[in-house]
């Protein structure tokens, strides 16, 4: 097997071609409870059962009239009040005519504005507007069908459910939605030197962080992860256990990527059919991340490294288990910053650096934390983002703007 070693943006357009491809295949849909759905993606769109607003909608507290009437001396005599929930069961409204009238009210017949509390004076019954101010006809109104006509898709199927989404799912009578099923994400960690996290390690041990990890990960990507039994390094095992995986719908291992003596499981892989469509990629941390297919599905093999583990998993794996959830548009996702110091350059690498982000609404910043290199977790919990450093951009400048790729 040859060294398919490309740039990160060569690597990431990689994912995305085959990432469309699991997006075009046909995947199981349920329908389940409207608040279950939070995080999951629709498999069917979500319509408007009648006009939004069904009426025209105030969108003010203040009087509906006519802003003819309005705007002349004459003052309006207000012959109602109308409060949201309410419809005005009087005669449409007249000349010289105002009925007070609560935000979220329909807006009686025969007016066409609503001017606003705050800009009238009330003497009784008799209603006048401040001589500075005016008001056209419209002003203040949502007609009927303005924001959507019914029939009208209001949460397309492939959206990724937010607390928006449900509202306005609710808003339009469906107390079930239809989504995808979820994936299912086999994790497979191998290494001689793993042992359970309940395990008191030896010193050459050390705990299996990066099942629970990538469970994490994949559990917040919306998708099912079983964990499999650490394999040992080991050509024979860990083609078993590869085999256990065969029933789901992405397979992620952990370790057993780079090129040291007993990394075997590229080895493995080839011994069971696979395609591999890059062996590694110019980036750090994560630099020997490898990305295939077997007969029975896509696999993603990321360095055992914790810290290359989370970065490889939401520039690589996040967006194939987005298209296996039927969603277009998964991942990674970026933000941009002030970066608060200087950064040398690495011509050859991108580099994605833990950084804590302050997301101030003025100027978000970031500041790169001191870490000890890929195995280091205990620093890397502290960061809420990664700091990317571009391959042959030259050194950065406290100051300077930044891509942040976000967990």
């Amino acid at each position: 097997m040859s060294n398919l070693i490309l740039t990160y943006a060569e690597a990431a357009d990689v994912i995305r071609q085959h990432a469309k491809t699991l997006l075009d295949q046909k995947s199981t849909a349920e329908s389940i409870p409207l608040l279950a759905s939070l995080n999951r993606v629709l498999a069917e769109s979500a319509l408007a059962d009648r006009d939004q607003p069904p009426f025209p909608r105030s969108t003010r507290d203040g009087f509906a009239c006519r802003a003819e009437d309005a705007s002349s001396a004459k003052p309006l005599h207000v012959i109602g009040q109308l409060r949201a929930g309410e419809t005005w069961k009087g005669s449409p409204l007249e000349a010289g005519q105002g009925i007070e009238i609560m935000t979220g009210a329909p807006v009686p017949s025969g007016a066409d504005c609503v001017v606003m509390i705050e800009h009238v004076h009330l003497d009784g019954k008799l209603l006048r507007l401040d001589p500075e101010r005016t008001i056209k006809p419209g002003e203040n109104i949502v007609p009927a069908g303005a924001e959507a006509k019914s029939g009208a898709i209001i949460v397309p199927a492939g959206t990724r459910m937010a607390a928006a989404h449900v509202a306005a799912a609710a808003a339009c009578g469906y107390a079930t939605v239809t989504v995808h099923a979820r994936p299912r994400v086999a994790i497979l960690a191998t290494g001689d030197e793993l042992v359970p996290v309940d395990h008191s390690p030896l010193t050459h041990q050390i705990r299996n962080s990066n099942s629970y990890s990538l469970a994490a990960q994949v559990t917040l990507a919306g998708a099912q992860p079983v964990i499999l039994p650490v394999a040992p390094d080991d050509p024979a095992e860990i083609e078993s256990s590869i085999h256990r995986a065969a029933d789901c719908d992405l397979l992620l291992l952990s370790g057993g990527v780079s090129m040291g003596k007993y990394d075997f499981v590229e080895q493995a892989l080839l011994t069971l059919g696979a395609e591999f469509f890059f062996t590694g990629a110019k980036i750090q941390p994560g630099r020997p991340i490898v990305f295939g297919r077997l007969p029975q599905q896509y696999f993603l093999g990321l360095p055992g490294n914790p810290v290359s583990t989370l970065v490889t998993f939401l520039l690589f794996a996040q967006p194939l288990i987005a298209a296996l959830n039927g969603e277009a548009h998964g991942g990674p996702r970026f933000a941009s910053a002030q970066l608060t110091h200087s950064l040398r350059a690495r011509p050859e690498l991108t580099r994605f650096l833990p950084a804590h982000m302050d997301f101030s609404i003025d100027a978000p910043q970031a500041t790169i934390i001191p870490w000890q290199g890929s195995g280091d977790l205990a620093s890397t919990a502290s960061a809420n983002g990664f700091v990317v450093a571009q391959a042959n951009a030259g050194d950065l400048a406290a100051g300077d703007h930044v891509s942040v790729l976000l967990v």
